[in-house]
């Protein structure tokens, strides 16, 4: 009988990627080709990159779909040096695929995800659930919980939202977020937006700005009009970024986190 594997099976290489097998069925699609079909895909943590990516054994990704790469972007992903083009019904996707420099990960294929890069595979799937942006990391956790406690919103001394009744998500690396029922927000002092973001863990973000002119960024204010069955109990609420806002919980005001969102936010716009 074999041992359990412990609960964090994390391995180094020297080149300072962290990479584990996963036991997810994984497949990737350029439309409607399969490009990756696979049953033993290993996760893959890069130096200074927050989220995980998927590389794949030679066998199950379709090599015959692959091309050197025609302009290498050498260098980059840890310091990768063969790079590949896919072609996939005649069109040609530049550096959609790299191998790194780690022995451990010998025999392996990584992919861009089209949603995160702009190029690469546009459509993923773990067993039979779509996926996007990037693979789930299954060492995070995301629990949106309900709760009666009081939060009140503020934006630049003026209150847009109060309410006892609103849902704490808590997601691991990221501080709480408190979403409110449309009912207890100001949304007269909010303007719908086109931006929109997209979330491994919560769906598709909808956007709104503050109408008023207070120095806030654009887009801080969202909401998932149809969540993953993880985040199902904030369908419909709306979240403010605590990073531009000025949030009380229960009487106590919640100094503003930085958070990687934060350059993003000082940004005019963010995009």
């Amino acid at each position: 009988m074999s041992a359990f594997p412990t609960a964090r099976a994390v391995r180094t290489t020297p080149e300072g990627l962290l990479w584990e097998p996963s036991g997810r069925w994984v497949r990737g699609c350029k439309g409607e080709v399969t490009v990756v079909d696979s049953r033993h895909p290993v996760l893959v943590w890069e130096p200074e990159v927050p989220v995980p990516l998927y590389a794949f054994p030679r066998e199950e990704v379709r090599e015959d779909l692959l091309r050197p790469a025609k302009n290498p972007l050498t260098g980059t992903h840890s310091g990768s040096r063969i790079f590949y083009d896919l072609e996939v019904d005649g069109e040609l996707l530049e550096n959609a695929a790299w191998t790194f420099p780690a022995d451990d990960l010998a025999g392996h294929i990584a992919f861009e995800w089209f949603s995160r890069s702009g190029r690469g595979l546009d459509h993923w799937y773990e067993e039979d659930e779509e996926i996007f942006i990037h693979p789930r990391d299954p060492h995070k956790r995301v629990d949106a919980l309900p709760s009666s406690r009081h939060v009140r919103v503020e934006i630049d001394g003026t209150v847009v939202a109060d309410t006892r009744r609103p849902v704490l998500l808590f997601e691991t690396g990221l501080p709480t977020r408190y979403y409110i029922p449309r009912e207890d927000v100001r949304l007269d002092l909010l303007v719908p937006t086109e931006h929109s973001t997209g979330c491994p863990y919560k769906g598709t973000a909808e956007y709104w700005s503050w109408r008023g002119d207070a120095d806030v960024p654009p887009h801080l204010v969202w909401s998932y009009p149809d969540p993953l069955p993880a985040a199902g109990a904030v369908v419909g609420l709306l979240a403010f970024y605590n990073e531009a806002v000025d949030i009380t919980v229960d009487g106590e005001r919640l100094e503003r986190p930085v958070t990687p969102f934060t350059t993003a936010l000082s940004a005019r716009p963010v995009t």
